[in-house]
């Protein structure tokens, strides 16, 4: 079983930058592929980001292209989602989750965290 803690999320104004992080806990990560999602209030889950196992290939939703940057420190057990250029529409609480696939497919991923809030507002 692998348990997902994120944490960095919060109130910042629009232009502004958080980095997300996702702690890994009861086996380590580095064989898994990760995700970034959010959710917002009325709408699906939806795929942000995804990083592989050995952080060689990342891939991202078109809305937040050049902006996001996901990446992963194996020795740490931790997975990390930088967020510049922040918009509203950014608004939603982030999960991370691990997965044996390379995916944007939620249902695809085995593993997943309680979110953490990320509210862009001025």
């Amino acid at each position: 079983q692998v348990q997902l803690i994120e944490s960095g999320g919060g109130l910042v104004q629009p232009g502004g930058s958080l980095r997300l992080s996702c702690a890994a806990s009861g086996r380590t990560i580095s064989s898994y592929n990760m995700g970034w999602f959010r959710q917002s209030p009325g709408k699906e889950r939806e795929f942000v980001a995804t990083v592989t196992w050995s952080g060689s290939s990342t891939y991202y939703a078109d809305s937040v292209k050049g902006r996001f940057t996901i990446s992963r420190d194996n020795a740490k057990n931790t997975v990390y989602l930088q967020m510049n250029s922040l918009k509203p529409e950014d608004t939603a609480v982030y999960y991370c989750a691990a997965g044996r696939f390379y995916t944007v497919v939620a249902g695809q991923y085995d593993y997943w965290g309680q979110g953490t809030q990320v509210t862009v507002s001025s």
